[in-house]
């Protein structure tokens, strides 16, 4: 069983979204899969997720729009 590595609490899987302030943009991922702490609500992603994640905002970076919502595993 994995824990916190905050406050040492339980690690559950959960689809999560994930948002970034690009400045000229807003990107809105849904149903990312995270690991999230049940005790104090810390979300962290594997290393393959976090290498989709930065994907998915970089191919949406120079878009025309103001916010940008994908979903997770359309865009894997």
């Amino acid at each position: 069983m994995s824990t916190c590595f905050l406050c040492k609490g339980k690690i559950e899987n959960q689809l999560t979204t994930f948002m970034v302030d690009l400045g000229n943009c807003i990107v809105i991922v849904r149903n990312v899969p995270s690991q999230v702490c049940t005790q104090c609500g810390e979300t962290s992603y594997t290393d393959e997720v976090a290498e989709q994640l930065e994907h998915i905002v970089n191919s949406v970076r120079n878009s025309m729009t103001e916010i940008t919502v994908v979903n997770y595993h359309s865009a894997a």
